[in-house]
């Protein structure tokens, strides 16, 4: 049974971080809740970075420093995994910091709830130079309206709900899902949809719980696997595992980039795949073998289910309206995939 002051794991792989780990090491250390570990594990850096650590480790013993045996950011979190104690898991970035209150926040959470959950909270972008990019900060506000308003499910194949350093859950229950066992990037997306589909309910908190640095070289920029962020492929796997009914018909709605793209794809797995949109321009016409139809064509269906490829939001907006006048229901009837 789950003490009410359970010891908590925060697991941190570090790579040429000596610039920023300072500060997010600080904000560990000055956490309000007390019963914590950092596992701290360096992945082959070439600056500072394993001095500053090991130099922080002399001065408070509840952080523990490793050094990755491969290379990256799953292998260098696998490495330190096996060095953990605690019964709650948390995950930060070397380069972001925490608020004070950030674990004491988390786990009184959690303790309302037990095993079997997840808590979840908000962030907030931040550079030390210049601004923010419109991106991370459409992201920012869209992840907080997700915490919010606990639309974790009805969201999931927008984007990643949880970001990857705003979670804590108990072990037990991240060693049921795998924990950092996959190697598939983007990671926290895919533990995201791991925590679905073993049936974790996940908890918002209406509070920004990690600040999250923007900068030129953090791996959401350079690394090739985060270049096209709509993460087709990943989405797709996980929704014939879980949500694809094979009894229902399935639309595709939306003609433009992300709708050709999504249908390619699903031709691979669906042999009869009907298409809907709103340009006058297309509809009627064949594209990749299918005839494109007015969006109203979806009431000729019986019980279909419907992804959603199209990006604007106020596009996204008159749809969900359309669908509601319809009596579709979110994560029953229809899914946003954009």
């Amino acid at each position: 049974m789950t003490s009410s002051n359970p010891l908590v794991s925060i697991i941190m792989a570090a790579k040429d971080e000596a610039l920023y780990i300072e500060q997010c090491l600080d904000s560990i250390v000055n956490q309000t809740y007390q019963n914590w570990e950092l596992i701290a594990i360096d992945d082959h850096s070439s600056d500072a970075t394993p001095e500053i650590l090991e130099s922080y480790a002399q001065k408070d013993k509840r952080i523990k420093v490793f050094h990755s045996e491969r290379r990256q950011l799953i292998p260098t979190l696998k490495h330190g995994y096996q060095f953990v104690q605690g019964d709650l898991i948390n995950r930060m970035d070397a380069d972001d910091y925490m608020p004070l209150d950030k674990i004491e926040t988390l786990v009184n959470e959690w303790l309302k709830y037990g095993k079997g959950h997840i808590i979840a909270g908000g962030t907030e972008h931040f550079v030390n130079e210049g601004q923010v990019g419109g991106g991370f900060l459409r992201y920012e506000k869209w992840l907080n309206n997700v915490a919010k308003n606990d639309l974790y499910l009805e969201q999931i194949y927008k984007e990643c709900v949880i970001p990857s350093h705003c979670w804590i859950i108990h072990k037990e229950d991240f060693d049921a899902v795998g924990g950092f066992q996959p190697e598939d990037y983007p990671e926290d997306y895919d533990l995201c949809f791991r925590y679905y589909k073993h049936g974790l309910k996940i908890h918002g908190i209406d509070k920004i719980l990690h600040y999250w640095r923007d900068h030129q070289v953090r791996i959401s920029r350079t690394w090739d696997s985060y270049k096209d962020n709509r993460y087709y492929e990943l989405k797709l796997r996980y929704f014939y595992q879980i949500d694809r009914d094979f009894s229902r018909p399935l639309v595709l709605w939306g003609a433009g980039r992300n709708g050709k793209d999504m249908a390619k794809l699903l031709l691979t797995k669906e042999n009869d795949l009907h298409w809907v949109c709103d340009n006058h321009n297309k509809i009627g016409k064949d594209v990749y073998g299918i005839t494109m139809q007015h969006f109203d064509y979806i009431l000729s269906l019986k019980n279909p289910q419907i992804m959603i490829v199209v990006a604007a939001p106020d596009g996204q907006s008159e749809i969900q309206k359309i669908l509601q006048t319809w009596s579709k229901e979110p994560i029953q009837d229809y899914w946003f995939f954009s």
